[in-house]
């Protein structure tokens, strides 16, 4: 064998063993972010969860509360019922529930009175068209009074409320 050809194979094993080199480290490399981008997706994973549980917390502790005070009788069926519906609407299950079966009565007034104009838009109706929706309002309550109260019974027992705001009295 000539010099020329043992020095351009001991040339090309070079070549070949320091590209062999490269792709390992590109490898490496590669394996190296595929770890990171798991551990960085349980990562973000585990924020939204803990995201998710927070609001839901507080999700809870106002419907419960709300719930509360509908049961006392402290607040309005219609407004209550308003907003534990929107709040509800929010609240992430575990699991897929129907909601308007699961809490009917509820749902029933949130239907009635969800398109009524509240606080400044009643300014804009006559006194005998605000008494007409009043009215309307006041029969669905009373129509309704005792599936509400069932429901927020319910949802006492199944929203719990935060730490400290189980003790809320209210006047």
């Amino acid at each position: 064998m000539s010099s020329a050809l043992i020095i351009a194979l001991l040339i090309g094993a070079a070549i070949i063993a320091g590209l062999a080199f490269y792709a390992g480290q590109l490898l490496y490399k590669l394996n190296s972010q595929k770890k990171l981008i798991v551990k960085k997706r349980v990562e973000q994973q585990q924020k939204l969860e803990q995201s998710r549980l927070t609001r839901n917390a507080k999700l809870a502790d106002s419907i419960h509360l709300i719930a509360r005070a509908m049961a006392q009788e402290q607040c309005e069926f219609s407004e209550g019922c308003l907003r534990i519906w929107v709040l509800m609407s929010q609240y992430s299950f575990a699991q897929e529930r129907d909601l308007t079966q699961a809490y009917a009565g509820i749902f029933k007034m949130y239907e009635v009175v969800k398109e009524m104009p509240t606080h400044d838009a009643r300014k804009k109706y006559s006194k005998k068209e605000i008494f007409k929706l009043d009215t309307a309002r006041w029969r669905a309550e009373q129509n309704l009074s005792d599936e509400i109260k069932a429901d927020c019974e319910k949802i006492i027992s199944e929203f719990k409320a935060a730490p400290g705001s189980e003790n809320v009295v209210f006047n």
